[in-house]
């Protein structure tokens, strides 16, 4: 299914002001309990997602060259110092005050934006085993581009012998041995993410799933 921009952009906006109002809700303490991002708490993952709202591009560069050219190195560096620099209010004002900001993934446009923001979503209130469901649409649009070459070479999940079946979404990847779940836990699966047991069913599921 074809989605235009301006279909994407307001998904990406709808995505961020209802993530905003989600962490405005949460208790103090939830900011420092871990993800499906490892080594990242949730304040680091929302660090991380509204990097680019307050960042300079001489700030990403200078960040590049400490990293020796190491993307994940350089904005692991980052979301760690912001973290410590910005309040839990004060990325949560980030968020939704830049709903329609225009940033995209270099290469991966506003469809890469939007997978960003559902992605760490995601990666937040699995983790929180919070109950929000990522609206179908948006769903569709990210699962769309998933399992693009560019995706697969950047997560590097091996998913050789499995065929993810969503249970809730006329929605299928791969062949092989069913692994059965939401659309939204099997794109957390198509990330790389281990997640916490009972989510996912079928015989690969343990190679999926966290211990």
């Amino acid at each position: 299914m074809d989605v235009d921009e301006a279909e994407i952009r307001e998904q990406i906006a709808a995505e961020r002001e209802e993530l905003a109002e989600l962490l405005a809700g949460l208790p103090a303490e939830a900011w420092d309990e871990p993800t499906l991002c490892e080594g990242w708490r949730v304040r680091e993952v929302v660090a991380h997602m509204t990097m680019p709202f307050h960042s300079s591009t001489w700030r990403f560069l200078t960040g590049m060259l400490r990293a020796r050219g190491d993307f994940n190195r350089m904005a692991d560096r980052c979301a760690r110092q912001d973290a410590e620099e910005y309040t839990p209010e004060a990325f949560t004002a980030m968020l939704r005050e830049n709903a329609r900001f225009p940033w995209k993934p270099p290469g991966g446009g506003y469809a890469g934006a939007l997978s960003h923001d559902v992605i760490h979503g995601l990666d937040i209130t699995v983790a929180l085993d919070l109950d929000r469901r990522v609206p179908y649409e948006r769903l569709r649009t990210v699962l769309g581009g998933s399992d693009s070459p560019r995706s697969r070479k950047f997560f590097g999940t091996d998913l050789a012998g499995v065929r993810l079946q969503a249970d809730d979404l006329d929605w299928s990847l791969g062949s092989g041995e069913p692994l059965t779940a939401s659309a939204q836990d099997l794109l957390l699966v198509l990330c790389g993410r281990r997640l916490p047991p009972g989510r996912l069913h079928g015989a690969p599921a343990a190679r999926f799933t966290a211990p």
